[in-house]
């Protein structure tokens, strides 16, 4: 019983853990990062003058976009040149030079760079809908800063974490690590959290520029952290990779005429050309787009409990906490899920989570005049409600990420061969990401600008968002059969009973060492009864 506990909870041997714990403190840093970028981000952009929630959706289209489209292009272009390890150590450098430069020289320079006079100028005449693009104009550095910060989480944690770990990782092992990768996430939240609350209370001390004092002391840690990436990502290359037993089989690998050969268009083309691809992209929009609905909105409330930026920072550190908390609960149950139950059932999870959680946070705010009545015989309103709905919504949404949504989705790729995975996994991950919530931020617009504000279209936001999810669930089961084909192998439902027989078998090809021990051990074992058996007594 205890042996089929720990199988389901922790499926990792002794001679793994060279490989898992780097693995765990890689994915721990770059969520860290991730995180705090996120508390920063949405709070300088909502709370910044003449701003708000609808800037976000400006944001998505005109300033992430078109750098993850940059970044395609540059990224296309270097990796012909240069090495994997030489673009990954670029672009982590890239990234957080420019967050320490945003700290000490951008943000304390903003009165002087950002033009004010010119945006009220906009502001008077353009319509009241385009309020958010002028916020855009009007903040530039900030908008930056919140367009790299989107972007680490596309390129830093889906791209180059899960493109390395889907490069050094066999299917076998991917069903057991994936989920455990993920508690190192649920850790960099939860230490996260707090350090963006420190940081934001000590901020507060200072006499002037609080703001500009804690983001200082955030933009230090991230650096540090950046560079304990490029560290952890040194130490994996030379130390775990170059051990045979960690060793995985290049995939198809193409020629270096064809690789340079290939381009953005041709990246885009794996996924028009590929079913299996298209399939992927229909997973990746239906959770960027339900997410990012579902974020704005509730951004939008909370704006109006939290006008200072460090209380709304605080804020989100102390849900980051929760979230940290939620994640590691559920990574110990969504490795098992994918092993007991199949991939198909634990894809399913996230999109039906949302579901169930949307229909309660947007029934309260669309419907709060017919449910007030009700509401309040229980002491409350429609609108907390809402907003106790929208936090559990996008809690969920965000600890499903890592035990879940990533996983599932990052196994998938697992079968694919060298050039579909690096080239198709990049189009996918950065193009399809962007591209899904720029399109959702493009009918976001359109709808503020014929109705004047978000709180009106919130009604078409709940309608998008639910016709999303239902695209988001058919990809998953489609794309569960072409898996299976792929991997040849299918998890039944009561399959995986016994782990142990399971892992035994997969460690035998893995670890020679191990199985020569153990079928030593078990000949023994037989010859020592075989020998009793025949023994006869002496007189």
């Amino acid at each position: 019983m205890l042996q089929k506990l720990r199988a389901f909870f922790w499926p990792i041997q002794k001679v793994e853990l060279k490989k898992v714990i780097p693995m765990f403190l890689l994915f721990f840093f770059f969520v860290f990062n991730y995180t705090i970028l996120k508390d920063i981000s949405e709070p300088l952009i909502v709370t910044a003058r003449g701003s708000g929630a609808e800037s976000i959706a400006f944001l998505k289209l005109w300033g992430t976009l078109p750098l993850a489209l940059l970044f395609m292009f540059v990224y296309s272009k270097l990796s012909n040149r240069i090495s994997k390890r030489a673009l990954f150590y670029s672009i982590i450098t890239f990234f957080i030079s420019f967050y320490l430069l945003f700290g000490f020289v951008l943000y304390p320079l903003k009165d002087v760079l950002h033009p004010h006079a010119f945006a009220d100028k906009l502001e008077a005449f353009l319509p009241k809908g385009l309020s958010g693009g002028v916020a855009v104009i009007r903040n530039w550095t900030f908008s930056l800063f919140y367009a790299l910060s989107e972007l680490w989480g596309t390129v830093g944690v889906s791209f180059l974490f899960w493109g390395f770990s889907n490069d050094t990782t066999k299917v076998s092992e991917s069903k057991r690590f994936y989920s455990l990768f993920g508690i190192g996430a649920a850790l960099a939240m939860m230490v996260a959290g707090p350090t963006n609350i420190y940081f934001s209370n000590l901020g507060k001390l200072a006499l002037v520029d609080s703001w500009g004092v804690t983001l200082k002391y955030l933009m230090t840690t991230l650096f540090i952290s950046g560079l304990s990436i490029i560290g952890v990502y040194y130490w994996i290359n030379r130390y775990v990779l170059t051990d045979k037993r960690f060793k995985v089989a290049e995939k198809n690998t193409t020629t270096k005429e064809e690789k340079q050969k290939l381009s953005i268009r041709e990246a885009l083309k794996f996924i028009l050309k590929s079913r299996y691809l298209l399939l992927i992209a229909g997973v990746v929009m239906g959770y960027s787009i339900s997410v990012s609905f579902a974020d704005i909105v509730w951004k939008n409330q909370l704006k109006q409990q939290f006008p200072d930026p460090c209380d709304y920072s605080a804020f989100i550190g102390y849900f980051s906490s929760m979230v940290s908390v939620l994640t590691l609960i559920f990574l110990f149950i969504g490795g098992g899920v994918v092993r007991k139950f199949g991939w198909k059932k634990a894809a399913l999870t996230t999109p039906l989570v949302l579901l169930v959680a949307g229909v309660g946070s947007f029934g309260f705010i669309i419907f709060k005049d017919q449910l007030n009545g009700f509401v309040g015989f229980f002491g409350t309103s429609a609108i907390v409600m809402a907003i106790v709905f929208g936090t559990i919504q996008n809690a969920l949404a965000k600890c499903f990420k890592f035990s879940f949504y990533e996983p599932t989705k990052e196994m998938v790729y697992i079968p694919l061969d060298n050039e579909s995975r690096t080239k198709g996994k990049a189009a996918i991950d950065i193009l399809v990401t962007k591209l899904s919530k720029a399109g959702g931020a493009f009918f976001l617009q359109a709808l503020i600008i014929i109705f004047g504000s978000l709180a009106a279209i919130v009604p078409f936001i709940a309608l998008i968002l639910f016709g999303v999810i239902a695209l988001w669930i058919s990809s998953v089961v489609f794309l569960n059969k072409r898996f299976l084909k792929l991997t040849r192998c299918e998890i039944p439902k009561v399959a995986i009973t016994n782990n142990i027989k399971i892992d035994s078998k997969t460690r035998k090809t893995e670890d020679k060492i191990f199985a020569r021990k153990k079928s030593f051990a078990a000949s023994k074992a037989v010859l020592k009864k075989a020998r009793k058996k025949r023994k006869t007594p002496v007189s």
